[in-house]
């Protein structure tokens, strides 16, 4: 479910050049905070990947809601500690 998850959300993520010759950098709507910049399209890519499961962690570790992302969604839910 989360690699699928994952999946759906980097299909929304949008790139552009930032001048010229300069780096790529890249964000997904609606998740905020989730952005990378890079030198090229490939590890821009691989950058906002990570950048992206650090914030999920990040939300589900605070019981935060995540956006649903190609029709998938997250439940959070708050877990009774032993």
């Amino acid at each position: 479910m989360l690699t699928h998850y994952i999946r759906a959300a980097m299909r929304q993520a949008k790139y552009e050049i930032l001048s010229d010759d300069g780096p790529f950098y890249g964000k997904i709507p609606g998740f905020d905070g989730v952005y990378a910049n890079a030198e090229t399209l490939e590890s821009c890519r691989e950058e906002l990947e990570e950048v992206l499961e650090e914030w999920i962690l990040f939300r589900v570790s605070k019981t935060l809601a995540v956006p649903l992302a190609g029709g998938i969604e997250l439940a959070v839910a708050e877990w009774e500690s032993l």
